[in-house]
């Protein structure tokens, strides 16, 4: 005949061998439980701490949080939890997963779990420490994996919209943008403004200085017409070395006005390249929305048409359309 199972003697023998951190404390956090985990991971025997005040016996404990952790339960009668994302961890345990540089200790969850007497009061609180670990080394990696992700994202949408040489709008999210401005120009009738900018004699600085050379002048001219213009304007590469400058709520003489500082700033800036220094000027042929302009390409041909004005007029200046060569 079976002999009957004695519940306390296997109940303690689950509380011994179970792979849970198992302490238990009155009211005055004495400690009257310590499980082989806990001796296991603590490298403190049972026999040292049992009878002793919780915190004499791992002074490295956060007390106050602790203490109000196992105050609430006497008082709230009720079961208490911490997460490892809330509090890494309680007891500052190893942790057997191989060395990662996020994680240097066992990631714990904290459950405070109320015990009662027969006439249903609380008179002690286990506290039981689960590993977290490889909870937590899963989510960093895929949250890392995610902002990776996220990254690769942003820079695939970075290089399918900017000019891979100078760093601004290349010449399909340019006219994007284009469109999309002047169909608010159309709705909304505020002032639109385009202006076209090119290098002059670029073909000699290229057969002077090779094409690294005029590379790296696109590369700062760029550069320094970006640092010229408002946050709401739009830059971007046209082609070869003509830049376009899309100028929202700017007018015809107010784009002269940004493209005149544009063209000083550049004149007054030599480009350094390997051992020599490079000086450049640009022009720059300015035109504005009007009710009579049908679409972007006539915007385009107008703005087109004054840069061509300055080249004729001798370089190393800014035209308005429609406005007196001389």
């Amino acid at each position: 005949m079976t002999a009957p199972v004695d519940a306390a003697a296997l109940a303690q023998l689950i509380v011994e061998r179970v792979a849970v951190g198992v302490f238990t404390v009155d009211e005055r956090c004495t400690l009257v439980q310590f499980n082989r985990f806990m001796e296991q991971h603590s490298g403190v025997a049972a026999s040292a701490v049992l009878g002793r005040n919780l915190f004499e016996c791992f002074p490295e404990l956060p007390r106050r949080w602790l203490e109000q952790k196992i105050r609430g339960v006497f008082v709230l009668q009720n079961f208490a939890f911490s997460s490892w994302r809330q509090r890494p961890y309680l007891f500052a345990f190893a942790h057997n997963r191989p060395v990662t540089g996020s994680v240097d200790r066992m990631q714990q969850d904290v459950t405070f779990v109320p015990v009662k007497g027969p006439d249903g009061a609380v008179i002690a609180v286990c506290v039981t420490i689960t590993d977290a670990t490889d909870a937590c080394l899963s989510e960093r990696a895929s949250e890392q994996a995610s902002a990776k992700l996220r990254e690769a994202l942003a820079e695939v949408e970075k290089l399918s919209v900017r000019d891979g040489l100078t760093g601004i709008l290349n010449r399909r999210a340019l006219d994007i943008r284009m469109r999309d401005e002047f169909a608010r120009f159309r709705r909304y009738g505020s002032p639109l403004s385009l202006a076209m900018l090119d290098v002059d004699h670029f073909k000699r600085v290229n057969d002077t200085h090779g094409h690294l050379g005029g590379d790296e002048v696109l590369r700062r001219v760029s550069a320094l017409v970006a640092a010229e213009i408002r946050d709401v304007d739009i830059l971007g590469r046209y082609g070869g070395e003509e830049l376009a400058m899309v100028l929202p709520a700017v007018d015809a003489r107010g784009a002269a006005v940004v493209s005149e500082r544009v063209r000083r700033v550049i004149e007054a800036t030599p480009i350094a390249f390997m051992d020599a220094t490079i000086t450049v000027t640009v022009s720059i042929g300015v035109t504005e929305a009007r009710p009579a302009t049908t679409d972007v390409n006539g915007l385009i041909a107008e703005a087109d048409e004054a840069l061509y004005a300055c080249k004729r007029g001798g370089r190393n200046r800014v035209h308005a359309f429609g406005a007196d060569p001389n």
